[in-house]
C-alpha cells in the first residue's frame, strides 16, 4: 500500500458514502443484487477508464476472483447499500456479471462436491 492513503487507513474515509454514489441507495435499473449474489469480472476491450476511482478499486477486488457481495464489502470497507449501487453500475457499464445466489439442491449442501471445495478453501484462507 503507497504511503498517499495513509489518512484512510487512520481516520477513516475522506469522502461520504452517499457522494460516492451521487446519493443514490438503489442500484440503475433495478438490478436484485443479494448478499450471496456471486459477482465475476468480464473480459471487456474496454481500458476501464470510464470509471472512478470507488468504482475501479472495486473493480480491482472482483477481479482477484468471483466473489459474494457480501465479502466485497467487507474487503471494500464500504457500506453494503453502497456497494451493491456501485456493482449495479459496473454491471451497466459491462465490467461485471452478478449471478444470484446458488440454491441448495434438496440432497442438500453435502452432496455438492463444488460447495466443499470452496468451503474448504475459504477455510485455508482464514
Amino acid at each position: 500500500m503507497s504511503d498517499e492513503h495513509w489518512y484512510e487507513d487512520e481516520t477513516g474515509s475522506m469522502v461520504r458514502p452517499y457522494t460516492v454514489t451521487r446519493g443514490r441507495t438503489r442500484p440503475v435499473d433495478g438490478h436484485a443484487i443479494d448478499l450471496m449474489s456471486r459477482v465475476t469480472p468480464l473480459e471487456t476491450d474496454a481500458p476501464g477508464s470510464t470509471v472512478d476511482h470507488a468504482r475501479a478499486a472495486l473493480l480491482e477486488l472482483i477481479r482477484r476472483g468471483p466473489r459474494p457481495v457480501v465479502e466485497l464489502a467487507a474487503d471494500a470497507d464500504l457500506p453494503l447499500t453502497v456497494v451493491r449501487v456501485l456493482l449495479g453500475d459496473l454491471a451497466e457499464a459491462g465490467l461485471i456479471r452478478i449471478d444470484p445466489p446458488r440454491r441448495l439442491t434438496s440432497a442438500g449442501p453435502a452432496t455438492d462436491p463444488e460447495l466443499l471445495r470452496e468451503i474448504m478453501q475459504r477455510l485455508k484462507e482464514l
